[in-house]
């Protein structure tokens, strides 16, 4: 198993947590964390200041094209910045915990 963070920027905090819920739920991610960043960045020729809303989700590799499939369709944004960065060291037990909540069914109650 090969367990990734995936990043993305939002323009506002509830567009930020839809993503984030829609993508643990999807069972596409394990867990989501959500922050207030400040983003300087150059767009149609002009350097600009905005306040941004950063998602990093927990995944594994083998969920990474449907989680980047499911944030691009509900993505504001007409270039929206994803992406992909690979756990080179984990906890055995915390990267198993990310193995089992994504890509699988639920489990039974």
């Amino acid at each position: 198993m090969s367990a990734l963070l995936v990043q993305t920027t939002l323009p506002s905090e509830g567009e930020a947590g839809a993503i984030a819920r829609a993508a643990v739920e999807a069972r596409l991610a394990a867990c989501a964390h959500v922050d207030r960043i400040a983003s300087v960045f150059r767009w149609d020729g002009a350097v600009r200041e905005a306040e941004e809303w950063r998602v990093w989700l927990k995944t594994t590799a083998a969920a990474r094209e449907a989680l980047f499939a499911l944030v691009a369709r509900l993505h504001p944004y007409d270039e929206p910045a994803l992406i992909a960065l690979p756990i080179v060291h984990g906890a055995p037990s915390f990267l198993d915990w990310i193995a089992s909540e994504t890509g699988g069914p639920p489990p039974a109650p």
